[in-house]
């Protein structure tokens, strides 16, 4: 039988059939596309827990290193500058050397900063390592949603990649956790040490398991390598009993693509990618203005607005009892953000991307507005509507612009952009990140907690609107159609 050239996707997309003819549904997932799955979902936990344990570690590295308020500042931003940094540095070399080959520098990179980080001997050290850290996530932006989309068939797309990004909550919920027992089992300011010590050995044992992988069949045929393409996608179909039996991809799969490539970091600035630009950049980053100034400050604000922070604390015993009270109602809430992100992977692929980011927008507006009511409200009401606005505001922001701005950044740019493109999207959004984290110790002493959320909500409600004018839906669609 003679075998019919295809393109990637249509391989990866492809499903047997019963013997007289009709289709199934779907092909189960082989071993491979499982492993990478795993491994980008742990790369997703990594973050989560190195960045929002630093809402637990912070008052602890300030008052080890006697910190000022804008050295506070400086050392939340560090780790988001280098996100920033990262996404569009490294991340966009993954269009130049290969995903895998970025998938597995990153995590290198990522696992020897922390070590560094967890023996840092001064200030400048600990900056110096955040955003060393932070340098290595930001690569893990665009090739992580790659190595997903990439290798997995267009109808589970959207729901699978979600459900990697799913580990980011996950890990924020585990690393304030961690956090919290390490506090409770070695009260000491040094404790902040073994808050990032004890992601160490996960990362050096993933990042061993990413040497294994295959290479993206789409990226290599983007480059006209057309041989190691057939021979990548045999691996990541690998299957018993084994389907397809031969691959043989078309000579003009990904060719109108490669032709792009010359335009260089040009077609996302001008139509028809300036669109994709658009709506994949400025939503994340106003998406990430309250994500993270909430996120990582969620335990500060607890601490002031229930009445457990004073100005200075009267010894060591006193921050840590004060940082526990904090970072446990911290934990609290963000068991939101998981509910969220897996309310998000049920309904992606069925409500679709900029529906779930619009309606999320708004709902986080909400949950701000409600934080806002407990300000001048008395106890016992105070304290449910500051945990019920921040519970909701986490759990709309998981089911909306947090996880849909990561999908679509990855989906609305052709092969040989999407690493360019995803990278920048990543760095705008950090842009807002990193001035959140710097600004809102500051803002929070100057302005108080009332003036920010009100400007948070403005953001979100922005956001909403931008998504709805600049929209490109992307559910359900072949990568190659949306490339071309």
């Amino acid at each position: 039988m003679t075998v019919r050239p295809n393109t990637v996707q249509s391989y990866i997309d492809e499903t047997p059939s019963w013997a007289d003819g009709t289709p199934t549904m779907s092909a189960p997932m082989t071993p491979m596309q499982w492993r990478i799955w795993l491994l980008t979902a742990a790369g997703k936990f990594f973050e989560g827990a190195v960045v929002f344990v630093t809402g637990v570690a912070l008052p602890l590295i300030v008052r080890e290193f006697g910190l000022s308020l804008t050295e506070k500042g400086i050392v939340s931003a560090a780790p988001l500058a280098g996100i920033m940094v990262g996404a569009l540095a490294l991340g966009s070399m993954a269009d130049v050397y290969g995903r895998r080959a970025m998938f597995v520098v990153e995590l290198l990179a990522f696992t020897l900063f922390l070590i560094g980080l967890s023996f840092s001997p001064s200030f400048a050290w600990v900056v110096a390592c955040l955003f060393g850290v932070g340098l290595s996530l930001g690569c893990d932006y665009p090739t992580g949603h790659m190595m997903i989309s990439e290798t997995i068939s267009s109808r589970n797309r959207g729901k699978l990649v979600l459900c990697a990004f799913a580990f980011q909550a996950v890990g924020a919920l585990v690393g304030t956790a961690v956090g919290y027992l390490i506090l409770a089992n070695l009260p000491q300011v040094t404790a902040w040490r073994w808050m990032y010590a004890t992601t160490i050995v996960p990362a050096i044992l993933v990042l061993i398991a990413r040497v294994t992988i295959c290479e993206s069949g789409h990226w290599l045929m983007s480059k006209g390598r057309k041989a190691e393409a057939e021979a990548e996608l045999e691996r990541l179909l690998e299957r018993d009993p084994l389907y397809p039996k031969e691959v043989q991809l078309a000579d003009d799969a990904g060719g109108r693509e490669v032709g792009r490539s010359k335009g260089g970091w040009w077609p996302l600035f001008v139509l028809p990618g300036r669109r994709a630009t658009i709506l994949a950049s400025v939503p994340w980053f106003l998406q990430d203005l309250g994500t993270y100034g909430i996120g990582i400050f969620t335990p500060v604000i607890l601490a002031r607005t229930v009445g457990h922070e004073y100005d200075f604390a009267r010894n060591v015993s006193a921050l840590i009892e004060r940082d526990m009270i904090a970072a446990k109602g911290a934990a609290f809430i963000d068991v939101l953000l998981i509910v969220g992100v897996v309310l998000a992977v049920l309904l992606t692929d069925r409500v679709g991307r900029i529906r779930l980011q619009i309606v999320g927008f708004i709902g986080c507006a909400a949950g701000l507005a409600l934080a806002m009511l407990s300000h001048p409200a008395a106890e016992p009401w105070r304290t449910v509507l500051l945990f019920a606005g921040f519970m909701l505001f986490n759990l709309m922001t998981n089911l909306g612009p947090n996880a849909q701005t990561y999908l679509l950044a990855g989906e609305v740019f052709p092969t040989n952009l999407r690493g360019k493109g995803a990278g920048l999207a990543a760095a705008i959004a950090k842009v807002g990140a990193v001035l959140t984290a710097f600004l809102f110790p500051v803002l929070l002493a100057e302005i108080g907690v009332n003036l920010l959320l009100s400007g948070l909500i403005a953001t979100s409600l922005l956001g909403a609107l931008i998504t709805w004018q600049f929209r490109i839906e992307t559910t359900g669609v072949s990568l190659e159609k949306i490339g071309s």
